[in-house]
């Protein structure tokens, strides 16, 4: 079975978040796509099928070393740009748009060729920011993170469960040392966070040097056996509608630039936009660029 590889959410090799895009996957056995998955091991591979409506590009199944999940950033805008770069399946040299069916329902995905071997591409989230329940306190996640409670942000950006499609638990720190030294004690996580709504812990903090609105990022995820991911497009996207939904202001485009990776020598960049009327976030996007890096053949079966 033909596969490509591309770095996400980075412009340069080497950089970002990995994934491998089978742009085919009709004839591997079920069984075999997670064992297919834990052999690339890398945070998510995406299996690509005919769409059951024929005016949408592809159905799109990803998957995690833990199982297959329902949404997830950097594989559609990795998978995108594989078919983009890879496949050719917009008979376009400039780019267009993609139309995927995932398990939280059709994303769609503009794309814009730069180069040969990379892309641009934004993804429109299918599912709006849904609040989830209470989160531990500070001083529990503190603890957690290996962190002092005056480490956390209270008050109106207290941490705060939020999905669009996918939870995560979203925890703003006061400064960026607090973010470079936090560790995740898997011993309090199980405790506590392993069976909460939101069990993955994304971590965030202003970055002074550059601006308001540009953060620097971590997440971790024991529970889908990723220690640390580089780049997290969902966690982005549910980040950014958490942060329009706090902003006073009822009505208005919004936007925030995400560096994430830099702790694990893979920078990503994201960037997020979140649109609000009447003081209701209607519309989440995230984009970032992917460079293609190889392909290659697997056996199965």
């Amino acid at each position: 079975m033909r596969y490509l590889t591309l770095d996400v959410f980075t412009g340069t090799p080497f950089g970002g978040n990995q994934l491998a895009v089978f742009p085919d996957a009709s004839a591997i056995p079920e069984a075999q796509l997670l064992q297919i998955t834990r052999e690339f091991n890398f945070s998510e591979v995406t299996f690509c099928y005919p769409p059951a409506d024929a005016s949408h590009t592809r159905r799109v199944r990803i998957f995690t070393p833990g199982g297959e999940i329902p949404f997830a950033g950097h594989p559609i805008i990795g998978t995108a740009g594989a078919l983009a770069l890879g496949e050719n399946a917009l008979g376009s040299a400039s780019g267009g748009r993609f139309t995927f069916e995932l398990g939280v329902g059709v994303v769609p995905v503009d794309t814009r060729i730069e180069a040969p071997t990379r892309v641009w591409a934004e993804l429109s989230v299918a599912k709006l920011p849904e609040i989830g329940p209470q989160a531990p306190t500070l001083n529990t996640l503190a603890d957690i993170l290996s962190l002092g409670a005056v480490d956390l942000i209270g008050g109106a950006l207290s941490p705060q469960a939020v999905s669009c499609g996918m939870p995560f638990l979203m925890v703003p720190l006061k400064s960026l040392d607090a973010l470079q030294r936090a560790r995740v004690r898997v011993d309090k996580w199980e405790q506590t966070l392993k069976r909460f709504w939101a069990p993955e812990i994304f971590l965030a903090a202003r970055d002074p040097d550059v601006g308001e609105n540009h953060w620097r990022a971590r997440m971790f995820a024991p529970g889908i056996n990723i220690t640390e991911d580089p780049a997290t497009g969902s966690a982005v996207a549910a980040f950014g509608g958490w942060l329009a939904q706090k902003d006073s202001r009822a009505d208005g485009s919004f936007a925030w630039t995400i560096d994430q990776g830099i702790e694990m020598g893979r920078p990503s960049r994201l960037e997020v936009r979140a649109e609000k009327a009447a003081g209701v976030v209607t519309a989440v996007r995230v984009a970032g660029q992917a460079v293609l890096m190889g392909e290659g053949t697997l056996r199965v079966g």
